[in-house]
């Protein structure tokens, strides 16, 4: 059954896609299949979501790609992290994070020693940086931190928010949204004397942004589930019409009754159907109906929550 293989993505990788990479660099960005499959996963997504925000930062082709280029490879430090650390299912001690958050440096140094990757070190080095000083590496404040790896935070924390809850769809996204505007308001013991004690770990503006990026996701998701549900409608009238004269078949006395009635059902039945496996594929799309209605009716009033949403 079709809906079987159906599966939504978050990130329409329309925009992304339009940008070529450097082929010079590709082989350094496909060392990142070196990662676990999550880890690469996350760095498309985040290059993905970075350039949906520079768009609707109204940034220039140009530093959209550089920025696009930059959430690719953010996570690349990672490269050197050793595998038990970064592929420990539990929580991390305070040794493990001390060694996870030196990925910043280590991607940092990796670009630096290469002239290909190096305009793109802003990406791994600054994108775990906090406008209050509170981030890391070096505990910067809004001044001193490039835009891109501004974009690049918002977008990385969103898409880990987002793979951790394991959302497949965007029903109940507005927790993950309500905790990075949380991360817009001032931290609690943010550093004294920088001048952005009153700053959160965000952009305000590019989290305004991040909500626009994901009703325009969600509108797709509800655009798409509307064509879904049609189809698996005309679906189910079909197996209906089916149904039908299966029960006439099997009220008929006459022999050319029942010869009509297999000739009709067997116009309708398509390919790897048959009447001996029609009631499990007849109920699979009734299930799947049902849930994709409900579906539905979730996204609408999850959109509405998210349009609510202040930042």
């Amino acid at each position: 059954m079709e809906e079987r293989k159906q599966t939504f993505n978050f990130y329409d990788q329309t925009y992304f896609k339009t940008y070529n990479l450097d082929k010079a660099i590709q082989y350094q960005l496909n060392l990142l299949d070196s990662l676990d499959v999550f880890t690469r996963e996350h760095s498309e997504n985040v290059a993905t979501i970075t350039c949906n925000l520079c768009k609707k930062l109204h940034c220039n082709k140009g530093f959209t790609e550089y920025c696009t280029i930059c959430a690719y490879m953010h996570d690349i430090g990672k490269l050197f992290i050793p595998a038990e650390i970064l592929q420990k299912p539990s929580a991390l001690t305070d040794e493990e994070y001390e060694i996870m958050k030196k990925h910043t440096e280590l991607g940092y140094k990796l670009c630096i020693k290469d002239t290909k990757l190096r305009p793109y070190y802003a990406g791994p080095y600054y994108h775990h940086e906090a406008l209050d000083g509170t981030g890391y590496p070096q505990g910067l404040v809004k001044k001193d931190i490039p835009f891109e790896a501004q974009i690049i935070r918002v977008a990385d924390e969103y898409d880990a928010l987002v793979h951790k809850r394991q959302y497949k769809t965007h029903v109940g996204i507005s927790d993950a949204l309500k905790i990075i505007i949380e991360n817009t308001k001032p931290t609690p013991g943010a550093p004294e004397g920088t001048g952005f004690t009153k700053a959160g770990k965000n952009n305000k503006l590019i989290v305004k942004k991040l909500i626009k990026v994901v009703i325009d996701d969600i509108e797709y998701e509800i655009a798409c589930t509307i064509d879904y549900v049609k189809l698996l409608s005309k679906e189910l009238d079909r197996y209906k019409k089916i149904e039908h004269y299966i029960n006439q078949r099997a009220s008929a006395t006459k022999e050319k009754d029942i010869i009509y009635y297999e000739q009709y059902i067997n116009m309708l039945l398509k390919p790897d159907e048959s009447i001996e496996n029609f009631e499990s594929l007849y109920q699979e799309f009734k299930d799947a109906y049902i849930l994709r209605k409900n579906i539905l009716q979730n996204l609408h009033k999850e959109i509405k929550i998210i349009k609510k949403l202040k930042v």
